[in-house]
Formats: C-alpha cells, sequence, structure tokens
C-alpha cells in the first residue's frame, strides 16, 4: 500500500475544521465558491516562509493524523510506502523505518511540474526554492532514486523493493 501525502493533503483543504482554520488564518480571499482555492492560497504561501509555516501549521498534524488511520488499516502489510515531496520539511521522515529519495535534474523537475500542474516557471521555483535541497535530502536517506529517465529509476526501485522485502 502507498499513502500518497500530497494527494491526502489536497482532501484536507475540503474538511470544514480545515476549511476554517484557512480562512480563520488567511483570510477570506482564498475562497472560490466556499471551496478553498489552491491557486490562491499557494499565491499567498510559496511567495512568504511565515504564511508557508502557518499553513504547514495546519495541514501537516491534518496528514499526520489521517496517515496514522491510514497505517492502522494497513498494518498488516508487509512493507508500507508513504511518498511525500515535503517528508524532511514536515519531519515525517522520523517515523519512517527506511527512506528512498528521488531526484532529478532540476530542469527536469521544473519542466515536469508546470506540465502536471499547469504553472508558471516562478512559481514552481518558489515551491523549490521552500523545500529541502536534493543534497540535503540526500545525506539523510538510506536509498537514492535517480528519475530522468522512467525506465532507469523503474529499475533502480525494483532493486531496492527487492532488497526491502528480503529483510
Amino acid at each position: 500500500p502507498v499513502y500518497f501525502t500530497d494527494d491526502e493533503a489536497k482532501k484536507m483543504l475540503a474538511l470544514p475544521n480545515v476549511i476554517k482554520a484557512l480562512t480563520n488564518t488567511f483570510g477570506s480571499a482564498i475562497l472560490e465558491h466556499n471551496r478553498i482555492s489552491k491557486e490562491k492560497l499557494a499565491e499567498m504561501v510559496f511567495t512568504s516562509p511565515e504564511q508557508l509555516k502557518k499553513l504547514n501549521a495546519i495541514i501537516h498534524p491534518a496528514v499526520k493524523l489521517d496517515f496514522e488511520t491510514w497505517l492502522k488499516l494497513n498494518k498488516e502489510a508487509p512493507l508500507i510506502v508513504k511518498e511525500s515531496a515535503l517528508l524532511f520539511e514536515s519531519e515525517a521522515y522520523k517515523n519512517c523505518d527506511v527512506i528512498i529519495t528521488v531526484v532529478a535534474p532540476l530542469e527536469v523537475r521544473i519542466k515536469r511540474v508546470m506540465e502536471r500542474d499547469h504553472t508558471t516557471y516562478d512559481q514552481v521555483m518558489n515551491r523549490v526554492n521552500n523545500q529541502w535541497t536534493d543534497e540535503k535530502r540526500i545525506a539523510k536517506s538510506d536509498y537514492v532514486i535517480i528519475n530522468e529517465h522512467l525506465d532507469m529509476a523503474l529499475t533502480q526501485a525494483d532493486i531496492i523493493f527487492k532488497q526491502l522485502t528480503q529483510i
């Protein structure tokens, strides 16, 4: 089983208690048709480390609680994967047995995010600048996958999976 942290965090934006906390913190300008506008919220937080810290103080605890519930439902699985772009920033790495970091050249990452999220270069860079560097993540990781070419990344992932399931 894989817990996709970013997907779950986005779902948190629809929870009444999270909406209330976010609007109390950032104001009603982040609402669009009574829902949190991810675009408006991103505009506000990714240009201000202080605002990002406030957002994380609301979202990270909600995701942590959700993950703990999900983990209980999947406790019989021989291997659990928690996929998270902010594993280190959220300090969730402290509860992991093994850490696998996936890296790609910055230009490749920027292009992928721009295509996936339909965002601008500057918007992507605002996010990147609020994350740990690859070097910092690699230093705390047990394994590293280079994700420049999918076939090579899949081969690396397969090798790691085989090693982990033999333990």
